[in-house]
């Protein structure tokens, strides 16, 4: 029984320095998500049919880039925009799940055109920010934008692919 009971003590101590090795950890670098510039936007006024600004945008048009859009994003320049393409018009909603950046959502129309805005939308919440109508493009932007550039419903986009 005395050799049985040294015999555990041996194993368990060996056990437990083994267990209490100390070992490096793995470190897990993560790399920031950057922007990358896929073709430009012109914002045009309706009523003067001038240009209101030019945005470099990012472009998301397969299914995983528009459920990944702008998260895990720590920043986005003024001039900067991720635009958004689905196949058809239709009623759409976006949520800020994973988006650390706060921002103006733009629904634009099949016929480009501004249809309805979520502006200064509040960063990490999931809460679904619907278009109100049915749209075919998104534009998003920094928040505070669409303010600051005057945007109107039924001012006009266009863009062009690199």
């Amino acid at each position: 029984m005395k050799i049985q009971f040294i015999f555990f003590l041996l194993i368990t101590s060996l056990f437990v320095l083994v267990s209490c090795r100390n070992e490096d950890k793995k470190v897990v670098k993560i790399e920031p998500i950057t922007f990358n510039k896929e073709g430009e936007l012109t914002i045009y006024k309706t009523a003067t049919d001038s240009i209101l600004t030019l945005v470099n945008i990012e472009i998301a048009d397969s299914e995983y880039e528009t459920q990944t859009g702008l998260m895990y994003r720590e920043t986005m320049e003024e001039d900067q925009g991720m635009f958004f393409i689905f196949s058809e018009e239709k009623m759409h909603s976006f949520y800020m799940k994973n988006t650390k950046i706060a921002l103006d959502i733009v629904f634009i129309d099949a016929d480009l055109k501004i249809a309805s805005f979520q502006e200064n939308t509040t960063p990490l919440n999931e809460a679904g920010l619907s278009s109100q109508i049915p749209i075919q493009y998104v534009l998003e932007l920094n928040a505070g934008l669409v303010k600051k550039w005057g945007l109107k419903i039924h001012d006009s986009v266009t863009y062009t692919k690199q």
